[in-house]
């Protein structure tokens, strides 16, 4: 289980835990959507293209690790580690989304608080640095949607 806790209400960087050990900070770019982390000395970095659907996780080298498609809608996907992994929005509130596999449920990922904007992640069979990736994304998503909201 990975879980993801704000860390301050004015920067929006989160701490990840895997299994309640750190393992990483989700430190939130100011200039571009995404994030950079670092997992057992390695950094990576996660950047949206210009309409905010589609993520790239970088190792240092600037080898792509992850591809996120379709970020923020109804069904999206990871490509990563050689699979293709397949997300669905588990409710038309957004605050859980679904990891499938042949029409299965067999993952997922939700805000555990509506204010703190906590997460908590199930996503078997993905590396830890996947994980963090497809955990920061969603958040990035689910903030990207709140400020539109407030702005409408």
């Amino acid at each position: 289980m990975l879980t993801a806790e704000r860390m301050s209400m004015w920067r929006g960087r989160y701490q990840m835990k895997a299994d309640g050990r750190p393992v990483a900070v989700w430190d939130p770019s100011w200039w571009r959507t995404g994030g950079d982390f670092e997992v057992d000395g390695r950094r990576f970095s996660v950047r949206a293209n210009g309409w905010g659907t589609k993520y790239r996780m970088l190792d240092e080298s600037g080898e792509e690790v992850a591809r996120v498609e379709r970020a923020g809608r109804k069904h999206w996907t990871v490509v990563a580690e050689g699979r293709t992994y397949e997300f669905r929005r588990g409710s038309i509130w957004g605050k859980q989304q679904d990891l499938v596999a042949g029409g299965l449920k067999v993952g997922s990922l939700r805000r555990t608080g509506a204010w703190s904007g906590d997460v908590e992640a199930d996503l078997p069979g993905m590396s830890l640095p996947v994980q963090i990736c497809v955990v920061g994304v969603q958040i990035a998503v689910w903030q990207s949607q709140q400020t539109a909201a407030a702005a409408g």
